[in-house]
């Protein structure tokens, strides 16, 4: 499986992403009104002032924090990996920088992230186009056929056309024996480390985790051998 494409080409990519506020009190007025109209649904019993701290899932009310991006490296026989993180409390700022290295990329250069085409993807595209930044080629998928468009998501690709359940990074790993460091916060986590704890660099390393775990997950895809935790470089 996946054996046509040449690992040296793809970019395996995670965001991690908060409310674009501390608090829902902190929300503009005409924002909270929005807010309320937008998660009525999902809120159920809840209130939207509760509700808020999951604000950074929506990309019209969150914020990217931090991109981590990890290109295979070491051919078939000494696999590796090296990650660079972009990282800062400046969206504008870090979706730039993130940018500007997919500009030094080839067109054909292959995005992989753990269900990326659902939200990693369209969240960078939705808040470089808030933050005014044109869209590099690799995020460009207006007017393009589906097999023109260079993008493969590890959970879809584990559905097989199934299209009626999620499955989380952490199960895949776990049935595909994929060791994981236990991590001292979970997604679910991150705006609260972000807004109250102030600790963006352990949100980065929570990413950079889940970018070797996507990694390590296509390589069983393909049925090769995980890459060990000495070929695997963090680069600033």
């Amino acid at each position: 499986m996946l054996e046509q494409y040449d690992l040296s080409n793809l970019l395996v990519l995670d965001i991690e992403t908060v409310p674009q506020y501390s608090t829902h009190d902190e929300l503009p007025d005409h924002f909270k009104k929005l807010w309320d109209l937008k998660t009525q649904n999902q809120r159920k019993e809840e209130t939207a002032e509760a509700f808020y701290e999951r604000a950074g899932i929506w990309a019209e009310f969150g914020k990217i924090i931090c991109i981590s991006a990890g290109v295979f490296t070491g051919g078939k026989n000494h696999p590796g990996m090296r990650i660079k993180s972009f990282a800062g409390h400046d969206e504008k700022e870090l979706l730039e920088r993130f940018s500007n290295m997919l500009s030094g990329q080839p067109a054909s250069l292959v995005l992989v992230a753990h269900n990326g085409k659902e939200f990693d993807f369209p969240y960078i595209c939705r808040r470089m186009l808030v933050n005014g930044l044109k869209l590099p080629v690799q995020l460009e998928i207006a007017g393009k056929k589906p097999w023109e468009i260079n993008h493969l998501d590890t959970m879809e690709l584990w559905k097989f056309g199934d299209y009626k359940s999620y499955t989380s990074l952490n199960l895949l790993t776990a049935i595909f024996n994929i060791p994981t460091p236990k991590d001292d916060i979970d997604g679910s986590m991150v705006g609260s480390v972000y807004w109250k704890e102030n600790q963006l660099e352990r949100i980065c390393t929570y990413c950079q985790k889940d970018v070797v775990a996507t990694a390590q997950l296509l390589r069983r895809y393909r049925g090769e051998e995980l890459i060990v935790d000495d070929n695997i470089t963090m680069v600033g």
